[in-house]
């Protein structure tokens, strides 16, 4: 397949020859972490951008010099592994997680939860993959039985307190008990001045990231507090620890999730249960690679962007290297804890 006008950005920018064509028309952009954005979007689309001052007749010179060039998939050489693949060293058991210990991982289809999915499966954990997605839950699943682990899927809607007393009964029906508990299923919002949301979309918000992550708490809290043991971590948010323009909803959203995680882990630091929150900066995800095309709907342009300060967005693997970290008993010390994993955004 050649290289066109339809060809996305981050195909591109997994070429070698195209990544020089791109770096004639547009010095930097190969390390440029805002590139990571728009690396779901076309170079047409770009072009509709004003926000991406990518003019039609920059496109047009850069789809000249591309011409004739094929694109290729990039295979990985001999020996070298991706994130998530099975390593010697990640297969090890990790002494620190009980046998037959089994966490539940919502959101689980993609981004974090699927890296984390496969990362406690490696440390031993029995995966209970929920996720909205049929589609996406089922392909996790496949991918943490294909590494040799051992799960189940489960269809839910977080926001509904019946599909989430579902899913937890199915956890303990199944294995008997519930070990760890990454909460990690949430939304975005369109990007608004507060003046401008619709309500809809503020319950929308709403709904997921905070009465999802508190029925969450509620019911798998009523397990823990009776089998006195177990690790809750909470996907928050950098935007729950400060604000980020235009997305009022979304950050009073990870505020809450911080403020039910200090809480609950107040309330259960002598039951044997610990919670803590993980609050990711940028991550290489669905989510984020929908950002550019959220702002061409809205045809907004924030007044900042994050400074990416380590000069890149994080891959949803090294998220889950935290996670693991949070559901074992190496973190036996912690509760109440508010970890960012932000490549120093918040500094």
């Amino acid at each position: 397949m050649v290289f066109n006008e339809n060809s996305k950005l981050g195909e591109l920018l997994a070429n070698e020859v195209a990544i020089a064509v791109l770096e004639k028309h547009l010095p930097g952009i190969s390390t440029n972490p805002m590139a990571s954005m728009g690396k779901a979007l076309t170079l047409k689309q770009l072009a509709a951008m004003p926000q991406a001052n990518m003019p039609q007749d920059l496109i047009n010179g850069i789809v000249a010099d591309l011409a004739g060039i094929e694109a290729q998939t990039v295979q990985p050489t001999t020996g070298e592994s991706s994130p998530l693949s099975v390593s010697e060293e990640s297969v090890a058991k990790d002494k620190t997680v009980p046998e037959d210990a089994v966490a539940i991982v919502t959101g689980a289809g993609s981004g974090i939860g699927r890296a984390a999915s496969l990362k406690l499966s490696q440390a031993g954990f029995k995966i209970v993959v929920v996720d909205f997605n049929s589609a996406t839950g089922e392909e996790t699943l496949r991918l943490v039985h294909g590494q040799g682990g051992e799960g189940i899927f489960v269809q839910a809607d977080v926001s509904k307190n019946e599909d989430v007393e579902r899913y937890v009964k199915t956890a303990v029906n199944s294995y008997g008990r519930i070990d760890a508990f990454l909460n990690n299923a949430g939304v975005l919002q369109k990007f608004s001045l507060l003046e401008d949301i619709e309500l809809a979309e503020f319950d929308r918000i709403i709904g997921v990231n905070v009465r999802g992550v508190f029925l969450g708490l509620k019911h798998v809290l009523q397990v823990m507090n009776k089998q006195g043991f177990g690790s809750i971590i909470n996907t928050a948010s950098t935007a729950g620890i400060r604000a980020e323009h235009s997305m009022a909803a979304y950050t009073a959203s990870k505020h809450a999730v911080i403020g039910l995680t200090k809480s609950a882990a107040i309330e259960y630091v002598r039951k044997g249960v610990r919670v803590n929150a993980v609050c990711p900066g940028g991550v290489d995800t669905a989510l984020t690679q929908a950002v550019p095309a959220m702002m061409q709907e809205s045809n907004y342009m924030p007044e900042e962007f994050p400074n990416m300060r380590i000069g890149r967005f994080a891959e949803p693997a090294e998220l889950a290297e935290m996670i693991v970290f949070l559901a074992s008993g190496k973190s036996s010390y912690m509760t109440g804890s508010i970890v960012t994993v932000d490549g120093g955004l918040t500094l």
